[in-house]
């Protein structure tokens, strides 16, 4: 059984993990968070992976698809102006942990209920956006990559404005933004234009946060290769697929609703989101449940999820009357299916808190893709009909 890990990584998660620590000197204070986490499935046919990263976990045990660390600095110049500067390293698009500003914003609390941002800021697709690489912060390993998988940037380069009103249930919070994104997925640069959204979110005094949100922009994914079979598609009498596949500001709008519970002893939550996008990428939609009850350092949990591919968004009409046709219309039907990402996951855990800002977790999960799913460098052995189980711990910590 083989570890694969990049080594400078594990000294420092393993440092954290021997105790957090925290400092403040006058404007300035300093926090972060690691997670030092091995993963290992029942198949060598395909690799579990989160969404963008190259290498994922087979029968080999893999450290690189949950560890991270991130080192977070505050400073609050007065009553009004604070900023935020926040560094994290974990396994990325690019193949590497090579460090990145994943925060770096101003905000101004203009009144105790209006607050203005700008700079770079998580990007707020999700219920637990601007914690879900924090993961003591979350009661599951890691989130439900059935949803959590569908959006290819985790921060966004713009402004945003946020007000709170107190009502009669509870205090309601409407969050506007807009800007653009960068990232990389899988070694391909991605790129959000006019991003431009909305998020509103409940929370009662009975435990209970519902969230409403939705965004939209312009997609640009940079694949040489595929832009090339477009560019020979548009010089056939099948140009209408060229220009279902072309990657090229695209229009796409991403929304969901979702919901926590959290109250006593028992902890739940919930999301069902939306993606709609016109080009090669599918339309999709996801939802899990999670429910967990705490039993008092001990959490166990189960999750069920499901992704589901609404549209491929191409009709390749293209036929096989020749060799070369055949040879475009296969091309076409590859990139179709790589996109099919339809999986269901029924995951069972457990969360151990055994010390302060330590929490241990492992979780079992079996994954039934249709097709790919989510999965990553599949073999000629992959097919329909797969179920994969998924064996996970992890350490988390913030300090």
């Amino acid at each position: 059984m083989m570890v694969h890990a990049r080594h400078r990584l594990l000294p420092l998660l393993l440092a954290l993990a021997a105790g957090g620590a925290s400092a403040a000197d006058g404007m300035f204070s300093l926090s972060g968070f690691g997670t030092l986490g091995l993963v290992r499935t029942s198949t060598d046919d395909a690799q579990f992976a989160l969404f963008g990263q190259t290498r994922g976990a087979d029968k080999d045990v893999s450290a690189e698809v949950d560890s991270k660390l991130g080192v977070q600095v505050g400073a609050k110049f007065n009553d009004m102006f604070s900023g935020t500067l926040q560094v994290l390293t974990k396994s990325n698009g690019k193949g590497n942990f090579t460090p990145g500003v994943e925060w770096a914003f101003l905000k101004a609390q203009v009144t105790p209920a209006l607050s203005l941002r700008a700079g770079r800021m998580g990007a707020p697709f999700f219920a637990v956006s601007d914690f879900r690489d924090v993961g003591y912060a979350n009661t599951a390993l890691r989130p439900p990559k059935d949803v959590y998988d569908q959006v290819p940037v985790s921060h966004f380069d713009g402004a945003d404005a946020s007000y709170q009103l107190s009502t009669s249930v509870g205090t309601l919070t409407g969050q506007l933004f807009g800007g653009k994104a960068s990232d990389t997925s899988q070694r391909y640069k991605v790129d959000v234009k006019s991003l431009a959204g909305f998020n509103a979110t409940l929370e009662t005094d009975a435990g209970l946060t519902l969230r409403l949100g939705y965004a939209e922009g312009k997609l640009t994914v940079g694949n040489a290769a595929l832009n090339g079979l477009v560019a020979t598609l548009r010089a056939t009498p099948f140009a209408s697929v060229g220009n279902q596949l072309d990657p090229n500001d695209s229009k796409g709008t991403f929304s969901g609703v979702g919901l926590t519970w959290d109250q006593g002893d028992w902890v739940a939550s919930a999301e069902y989101t939306q993606r709609r996008i016109k080009t090669f990428l599918a339309d999709t939609d996801g939802w899990y449940v999670l429910v967990g009850h705490r039993f008092g350092p001990l959490t166990p949990y189960v999750t069920v999820s499901e992704a589901r591919t609404v549209s491929s968004n191409v009709n390749n009409t293209i036929p096989a009357a020749t060799a070369q046709l055949a040879a475009l219309k296969a091309a076409v039907d590859s990139v179709v299916e790589g996109q099919r990402h339809t999986q269901k996951t029924f995951a069972v855990g457990a969360r151990w808190d055994f010390a302060r800002n330590l929490a241990l977790k492992a979780q079992w999960e079996n994954v039934r893709p249709d097709g790919r799913g989510y999965f990553i460098s599949p073999t000629a052995n992959w097919g329909n009909g797969k179920t994969v189980n998924v064996i996970s711990v992890a350490l988390d910590t913030v300090f």
